[in-house]
């Protein structure tokens, strides 16, 4: 039997989540109403929620899909834009949210739209929100604004990806080749945050147009980061106290839950367009991180609770358990579970309780 299919805690999902949405952080495990929502982390709530529901089709993890995606319609302005921060009164802050709030929104929307256990007006609500937001497009200059809406027009394809990819994925091979030398093999004279969502990006793009400088600029680039954050045999993130500039050495700390997410689904990305195990094996050892597998030798993952933990500190585990760091952690979980039957080597430690 699928492990991931004996038991799965959700009481930490449905403790963040109210009428509205996802609430952004908390204190310890309890959810902090003051700090609000984010488009941001309810978008890839609805990604969470999807998998739930592909994963175990009940009605209440499809009721979380339709809250999650409420958010992210209301959260959509006219202009196809997407505003960000929500206060607990339920009223916005800003007009327009980050560039990378609107490529995780796509993303989110192109996951919901192309998944077979949706409801025919869950994909049509998506269809109607990312056609509104195509006009946007070709005004994001963000890399990772970019990558994101890459990610999100390989998973619903069509006409929306034939006309943008080609443009985004240059956008990123431009910025590759104006910052890459011959000891520093990526997009930009430093290393920050969510840095495998750039590789990813060029492999989705890889898979739709098929030219070769994408998947060699995707693997280079990706070998790079995986030297720097696998250098010690586990994963571990470059912190975000810091950062890595280039020539430096990496910030050891604050690691982030996120980039143990995007690393293994950058991997998992890989593994799709050049059937390469290894690839796997990186995957698993980026997800193994939350489960122990990294510089502080602890579990993310309170079993208790049913919560991940906001990352690593200088002082240990941070024990706050915000929406970013549970969905981060259930999405790379459901993603890794795909691939068991491709490798049965593939084999995760599951020490954390799933009810």
């Amino acid at each position: 039997m699928n492990k991931i299919k004996e038991k799965f805690n959700v009481n930490h999902i449905w403790r963040m989540t109210d009428a509205t949405g996802m609430f952004q952080h908390s204190r310890f495990s309890i959810p902090d109403p003051d700090k609000g929502y984010t488009t941001d982390d309810n978008a890839r709530a609805l990604i969470m929620a999807v998998m739930l529901h592909e994963n175990f089709p009940k009605a209440d993890y499809l009721a979380l899909v339709y809250r999650y995606l409420g958010f992210v319609l209301y959260a959509q302005s006219r202009n196809g834009g997407f505003r960000n921060f929500m206060t607990c009164s339920g009223q916005f802050t800003e007009e327009e949210g980050s560039e990378d709030c609107f490529g995780r929104c796509i993303w989110a929307l192109g996951y919901t739209m192309a998944s077979p256990v949706m409801p025919g007006w869950v994909k049509k609500a998506s269809a109607a929100a990312v056609k509104r937001a195509m006009v946007r497009i070709p005004t994001i200059t963000s890399l990772r604004g970019q990558a994101n809406t890459m990610v999100g027009l390989d998973l619903f394809g069509g006409q929306e990806a034939k006309a943008f990819m080609p443009v985004l994925a240059q956008s990123l091979l431009t910025q590759y080749e104006q910052c890459a030398t011959q000891e520093w093999y990526w997009f930009e004279d430093q290393l920050t945050y969510d840095n495998a969502v750039l590789p990813w990006a060029l492999f989705a793009a890889y898979r739709q147009l098929g030219q070769g400088d994408l998947l060699r600029t995707a693997l280079e680039s990706l070998e790079f980061l995986d030297q720097i954050t696998f250098r010690n045999g586990y994963f571990q993130a470059i912190g975000c106290k810091g950062w890595m500039l280039q020539g430096e050495m990496p910030a050891q700390y604050d690691e982030q839950p996120i980039e143990a997410c995007s690393t293994a689904l950058a991997h998992l990305a890989a593994y799709d367009v050049t059937g390469d195990g290894a690839m796997l094996e990186l995957a698993r050892r980026s997800f193994a991180w939350y489960l122990g597998k990294n510089s502080c030798g602890k579990s993310l993952i309170k079993d208790e609770t049913g919560g991940c933990c906001d990352g690593i500190t200088s002082d240990g585990l941070n024990q706050n358990q915000g929406a970013e760091s549970i969905v981060g952690y259930c999405i790379a979980n459901f993603s890794i579970e795909r691939y068991k039957a491709a490798d049965s080597s593939l084999s995760l430690e599951k020490k954390a309780s799933y009810r």
